[in-house]
């Protein structure tokens, strides 16, 4: 397997400082630029970096070195010493595969395998989609070892075709061996939209031109969730992208679906989804913003027994939270207003800088602002596939609430 030519790497001796030295023995995978305070060599892209410990002088973790990145260190093994080689990679990935083992036993073979840093591979992303393995790279430190981590991922997945996306960073800075996102590097890819499982429900991915790796597998226990509330019943899907919750309500026996979304495209891709499965309900599309939409919505008085709205993340950086939250209480208001008496509203996020405790806070004040009461449902985050293993790599939460 070479999908890269052999790239050496170095071994750099690195001491941070005392408050990075705590976050590290808490085996946080971060360290930024900032806390390096002694370093012996210059690191390039993928060097092994050892950190010890100020005082004692031992083994604290390693990680790997990211000069493109202000988060200069990604870190892959704490506590205790080990060789960093194809071994060491294919533990990892066994690892992280029998985390997913109970949600192979269901009817889906769609799954993220590796999770960046909560699978110990920060910015190293893996989904399967049959049996097409989707690798997103989102910085330069696994190219020295992304012929070792492929071996791995095909043994352990059978997957049969790799196709490799990276991210628009890793495009624009230093070298990438004349790798291109959506490149095929292993096997024959006879049809970029893929055809998938989830629960039993047929999706697909454009795994070569659609967003991130040509799906979003984190809502999956939600679209399932969703669809096993709706039978008989009225479905609004707002920021329903390629109709994840829409096709569920459908093949759950929802009588009617209306997938919302500003992309005519992504509805395109909807009602696509939607002809892979049978169902009797009927499924219409509205391309408009969502805020204009819902709206137009509730000035022509429609109702829902379901209303879903799941927007992509509205807080990329910290100084856009307070937009965000504002968005997040705008929403829930307006999906409050187009509930039928004792329907549900289900609202998500998935932006990890608006944590899960103000958010729930913003959506409620927010429905009973609106002269209605709620109890609530269920709480949930991420599906099996996306386990958190630090607080930054929490971003999923959903509630239901039952509208009076």
């Amino acid at each position: 397997m070479n999908i890269t030519p052999y790239i050496e790497t170095k071994r750099i001796a690195v001491k941070v400082r005392s408050s990075a030295e705590k976050m590290v023995k808490r085996c946080h995978p971060w360290v930024f630029e900032e806390s390096i305070i002694k370093q012996n060599i210059t690191g390039e892209a993928g060097d092994l970096v050892i950190i010890y410990d100020h005082k004692k002088n031992t083994f604290l973790a390693c990680g790997l070195y990211d000069p493109y990145s202000p988060i200069r260190i990604k870190l892959i093994q704490f506590g205790k010493t080990a060789q960093i080689n194809k071994e060491w990679f294919a533990t990892q990935i066994s690892k992280a595969y029998d985390i997913r083992r109970p949600l192979l036993k269901t009817a889906t073979n769609s799954y993220r395998l590796l999770f960046g840093e909560n699978d110990s591979l920060p910015g190293f992303i893996a989904d399967v989609y049959d049996h097409v393995l989707v690798i997103k790279l989102y910085s330069h430190i696994w190219l020295p070892y992304l012929n070792w981590i492929v071996s791995s991922l095909l043994a352990i997945t059978k997957c049969t075709v790799v196709v490799l996306r990276l991210s628009r960073l890793l495009q624009s800075k230093g070298e990438i061996y004349g790798l291109k996102d959506g490149q095929v590097v292993y096997g024959v890819l006879e049809d970029e939209v893929v055809v998938f499982k989830e629960h039993g429900v047929l999706f697909s991915a454009n795994v070569i031109k659609g967003h991130k790796t040509g799906y979003f597998l984190d809502h999956r226990h939600n679209r399932k969730r969703v669809g096993e509330l709706a039978h008989n019943k009225t479905v609004l899907d707002v920021f329903s992208y390629a109709g994840g919750f829409s096709v569920h309500a459908l093949k759950g026996g929802a009588k009617e679906v209306v997938s919302l979304d500003i992309s005519k495209q992504a509805l395109d891709m909807a009602k696509a989804n939607a002809t892979l499965n049978t169902h009797t309900g009927n499924h219409s599309i509205i391309v408009a913003d969502a805020f204009e939409g819902l709206q137009t919505l509730i000035n022509d008085q429609k109702k829902f027994d379901i209303i879903v709205i799941d927007p992509p993340s509205f807080a990329k950086r910290e100084s856009e939270v307070y937009k965000a939250e504002n968005s997040y209480m705008r929403l829930a208001a307006l999906g409050a207003q187009l509930v039928k008496h004792n329907g549900i509203l289900v609202l998500a996020s998935c932006s990890s800088r608006v944590v899960a405790a103000d958010f729930f806070k913003i959506s409620e004040e927010s429905i009973l602002n609106t002269g209605k009461t709620f109890t609530i449902i269920e709480k949930t985050t991420h599906d099996i596939d996306h386990p958190i293993t630090f607080p930054e790599g929490a971003y999923l939460k959903c509630g239901y609430y039952r509208l009076k």
